[in-house]
């Protein structure tokens, strides 16, 4: 994030009553299967915020983001939320319950014969059919037709014209243009202009299917989707690609408060042995999807955090008299590698998918491989073993950080229960 995006668009934004000071934004990071993370994380959030009500209050609690920012798969989870924010808190239970039901089925499509893990041609052969039918390795329109069933786009509008929440962000990477797209769909009366920065943009138009489509386009494995910008068409594959300063949109909206939640992870160093071999195409896979999708949060996150610290630190006074003002970020991540954690439910992929990448030796399971098979299977994992063990991670680290959770929204611990979680 540049000093110009924090400052400029956030610190000396003008105030915006309707939003009050304990208006919180929302950020959600991609990594395809890896996403189930954070639904745990939301879940426990929920859990907490949950006993903060009333005894004996009937009443729904209200929806505790008012700005819903995603990229990749975080932005599948951040639509899905706004289309049922009417429902409250319990909106944030059942993001979970939707992911405990996904299959990979719902997500993509290869056929392959069973035998084709036998014969290294045979597996480029199939993989090469799939990029000549589907201009990718895998056929995303059953995701597409998941997406229309789940995502209630007039319950969006809706929650929208209620103010229930104030805007919905969809990130996305331009292949056209190589400029990196927020899609914002807000009121018509929202008083935030687009912004135009060097190799990063917004444009205000209602979220659509396309656009998540679009988010979510893993490079390689799902194909480019065309959308229409400036009047032009351009295609669009998965924003985490050159996303530079995935908390800018918050800012530009003008949140003082942040829940950005990621899925990066902790050194692979239960995947390590010494003298591994030479790494495999699972192996140099899977550390460029991870560079695609982690290298850029945190930096992003340790830049807003030190700026906004330096302005608490000034003297009462002269705090006072500036036009500027801190943004509390706080971040959550897991703390346990999603790699090991995947290694432990490979056998869970579709067997299309998994005999064709073991015949193409990038999804090699052995010891010596480097963990190659888990970090690729990792993002195509979308099965209830992998999905709930991500899930229950992202209970147990949002519990773990209780306190500050509580402390972030403004919440007593009066009712608060104890960790649930070891």
């Amino acid at each position: 994030m540049s000093l110009d995006t924090l400052i400029s668009h956030n610190t000396l934004a003008p105030d915006m009553p309707e939003y009050g000071a304990d208006a919180c934004a929302l950020v959600l990071m991609g990594g395809g299967a890896r996403t189930a993370y954070q639904v745990g994380v939301l879940k426990a959030v929920g859990a907490m915020l949950a006993t903060q009500s009333a005894p004996g209050a009937t009443a729904v609690q209200p929806f505790p983001f008012q700005w819903l920012f995603g990229t990749s798969a975080g932005a599948l989870n951040a639509t899905y939320l706004g289309s049922i924010a009417a429902q409250g808190l319990a909106a944030l239970t059942e993001l979970a319950a939707f992911w405990s039901s996904l299959r990979s089925e719902r997500v993509y499509r290869l056929e392959a014969p069973g035998w084709v893990r036998a014969n290294r041609v045979v597996a480029g052969l199939t993989l090469a059919r799939q990029v000549r039918k589907h201009r990718a390795l895998l056929d995303t329109l059953p995701l597409v037709d998941t997406l229309h069933h789940v995502i209630d786009l007039d319950d969006l509008e809706r929650a929208l014209e209620q103010r229930l929440i104030h805007v919905l962000g969809v990130t996305t990477s331009s292949y056209t243009s190589g400029e990196h797209w927020t899609f914002c769909q807000t009121r018509s009366d929202n008083p935030v202009q687009p912004w135009h920065r060097p190799g990063r943009r917004s444009e205000f138009q209602p979220i659509t299917i396309e656009h998540l489509m679009a988010s979510s386009a893993i490079p390689f494995l799902f194909p480019a989707v065309p959308l229409w910008v400036d009047g032009r068409k351009e295609y669009f594959g998965d924003g985490s690609m050159r996303q530079l300063s995935p908390l800018s949109p918050a800012i530009h909206f003008g949140a003082r408060r942040i829940l950005v939640v990621g899925v990066g992870q902790p050194q692979r160093s239960g995947m390590a042995t010494r003298g591994a071999s030479e790494p495999t195409a699972g192996t140099i896979a899977g550390h460029a999807l991870a560079s695609v999708f982690h290298d850029t949060l945190q930096a992003d996150v340790e830049q807003a955090q030190r700026v906004s610290q330096t302005l608490a630190r000034l003297p009462p006074a002269l705090a006072a008299a500036l036009p500027y003002r801190p943004v509390n970020v706080l971040a959550i991540q897991p703390s346990f590698s999603l790699d090991e954690l995947a290694s432990k439910h490979i056998k869970e992929l579709p067997a299309a998918t998994r005999n064709t990448l073991t015949g193409l030796g990038a999804l090699d399971t052995r010891r010596g491989a480097a963990g190659s098979g888990a970090a690729l299977a990792s993002y195509l994992l979308f099965e209830p073993g992998f999905v709930n063990a991500l899930i229950e991670l992202g209970e147990h680290d949002a519990w773990r950080r209780k306190d500050e959770l509580m402390r972030f929204f403004g919440a007593t611990e009066a009712h608060a229960p104890s960790t649930p979680v070891p």
